[in-house]
């Protein structure tokens, strides 16, 4: 069920009978018609194992289950909100800046250490965000939340994009990511995000990237 952008802070999506998807707690603003909106603790179809990962992860962010006939107006925080529609792809995102996504797209988790090795497991140290990435794959829309609005930035083999880790959203494609510095990575635990270290991501696909370092 795509999402209608009301504006950059809020959208809209159409729930009909048969179908799911499923919502950040709280991101409900109003909603018309028949529609329901229940807590999912085994974290959308990932199910169990998904749970288990967002947890480990600490991305434990509460789902709703939202079911039902007629319109649910989203938004969160005053953030601003990027609508991305996934047409067989898998969106690697950050669990806290979900809003909201179809309930067709089988939800996973990426731990960004098996991509980047030794330094994709020190970025979990450095920018405070989590060693696990949720997955979202599949035919359907998400939106996501980001800072101060959100630019896609192709990436190719020939031009690899460097992203501040803290400004990333989320990325798209087949793509590795690895933490570039030019210090030691003893030297980078600890550190605040800036021009010491980047977020290197290659190979064929896109990437989201926030205007603000500001964290959800």
């Amino acid at each position: 069920m795509p999402f209608r952008e009301i504006n950059a802070k809020m959208v809209e999506a159409r729930v009909a009978p048969g179908q799911k998807m499923f919502s950040q707690r709280g991101a409900m603003l109003a909603y018309q018609g028949d529609v329901s909106f229940t807590p999912n603790i085994q974290g959308g179809q990932g199910g169990v194992m998904s749970m288990i990962g967002r947890r480990v992860a600490n991305e434990a962010t509460p789902l709703m289950t939202v079911e039902g006939s007629g319109t649910v107006l989203f938004g969160h925080g005053g953030h601003h909100i990027q609508v991305i529609n996934l047409t067989g792809e898998t969106l690697c995102v950050e669990a806290d800046r979900l809003l909201a996504f179809d309930g067709t797209l089988a939800q996973g988790t990426m731990f960004m250490g098996s991509q980047g090795g030794v330094m994709g497991m020190v970025r979990g140290q450095v920018t405070g965000q989590g060693l696990f990435t949720t997955t979202l794959g599949g035919h359907g829309a998400v939106a996501v939340m980001a800072h101060g609005g959100v630019i896609e930035v192709p990436i190719t083999p020939q031009r690899p994009v460097h992203v501040d880790p803290q400004a990333y959203v989320a990325h798209h494609g087949d793509v590795r990511n690895k933490l570039s510095t030019a210090l030691g990575w003893r030297d980078m635990v600890g550190r605040g995000s800036g021009e010491a270290f980047q977020l290197e991501l290659s190979g064929n696909g896109a990437v989201y990237v926030q205007a603000s370092e500001e964290k959800l």
